[in-house]
């Protein structure tokens, strides 16, 4: 059992990406999800949170422009990133607890790079 992100790149400022984050094996339930970030340097830092009960919460510099959404069907979630600016550059990470065949805690992925030019 893993999560695996991707999606992300190199954008311009003011574009868009949509990271994924998907849950592989044989999944019962997939929980309290999350991106974060860390740039270069700093700390790692709360992104967007999606909650058991379906609601969200956002660091004050992304409100607005980013969106965490899943799909449940497919136990994958995803953090749709518009208006993007050069200090969203980090490396993403996802997070969720999960309740599978051989596990049953939180998992991070391998974390995905996002670099947004000038």
């Amino acid at each position: 059992v893993q999560l695996q992100a991707s999606g992300g790149g190199l954008v311009q400022a003011g574009g868009s990406l949509r990271l994924s984050c998907a849950a592989s094996g044989v999944i019962y339930s997939m929980n309290d999800m999350g991106w974060y970030r860390q740039a270069p340097g700093k700390q790692r830092e709360l992104v967007a949170t999606l909650n058991d009960d379906n609601s969200t919460n956002y660091a004050d510099s992304v409100k607005g422009r980013f969106t965490i959404s899943r799909e449940n069907a497919k136990n994958v979630f995803y953090l749709l990133m518009n208006s993007l600016k050069p200090e969203d550059t980090a490396v993403y990470f996802c997070t969720a607890f999960l309740i599978a065949r051989t596990l049953n805690g939180r998992l991070w992925g391998q974390g995905t790079q996002v670099t947004v030019s000038s």
